[in-house]
């Protein structure tokens, strides 16, 4: 298991992680282009499940310095941790109703935790304060129906509201066409970028071509 170092990032820039990987093909394809890390979800409703009892050698094909990430809702803290030993992962992103509790035993085992919150405009930032001391980053997505991400953006303005020192992933909805209003974001805690559904040519196969000038973009 690696530790929590992989989170950490050498520049101003984003660090940028694409998420719903799942093809090995195109595993590989977008690991040529060195993203900060790629994330699996193990999530059965998802259209971007990994599957119940993924080969090994799926997740082999990220180089190591490229930070593997196992996305998870309300798994059984036992079993999320030893998925993430099987397979290398150095970070569990909780996108359920895990306790402040929970994200502890998952950090004390030697993971880092992402805790992931969906954001609306009525939002209460404060219920997020017991996490402060569990979690690595945060990760802001869109409200929706399920738990998990809805391909859909939220109002980036509230962000402005945000006041704890645990840096952020910024998720929900990011496609090519959205670099010049990210350059805009300011905040002090704004640290990384996740792409998922609006980089997808199908569920869990990224466009490389897009995912490619989207991180020359942003590195630029």
């Amino acid at each position: 298991m690696s530790d929590n170092s992989q989170l950490t990032t050498h520049d101003s820039r984003p660090l940028i992680k694409v998420c719903g990987m799942r093809e090995p093909g195109n595993i590989g394809q977008i690991a040529e282009l060195k993203p900060d890390y790629m994330g699996f979800i193990f999530q059965p409703v998802s259209s971007r499940y990994v599957g119940r009892d993924p080969d090994p050698s799926v997740f082999e094909r990220v180089p190591p310095e490229i930070g593997k990430i196992g996305v998870f809702v309300n798994q059984d803290p036992g079993l999320l941790i030893e998925q993430c030993e099987k397979y290398g992962f150095f970070a569990a992103q909780l996108h359920g109703t895990e306790t402040p509790e929970y994200c502890r035993t998952v950090r004390e085992s030697g993971l880092a935790v992402i805790k992931a919150f969906s954001l609306h405009d009525t939002f209460d930032f404060n219920i997020m304060e017991a996490y402060t001391s569990a979690a690595a980053y945060f990760l802001f997505d869109t409200k929706g129906k399920l738990a998990g991400g809805t391909g859909l953006k939220f109002n980036w303005e509230i962000l402005d509201r945000y006041r704890f020192p645990v840096p952020f992933f910024l998720s929900g909805g990011i496609g090519p066409d959205d670099v010049k209003q990210l350059k805009t974001i300011r905040h002090p805690q704004f640290s990384g970028i996740d792409i998922n559904s609006g980089f997808e040519i199908a569920p869990a196969m990224k466009d490389t071509e897009a995912v490619r000038r989207f991180m020359e973009e942003i590195r630029g």
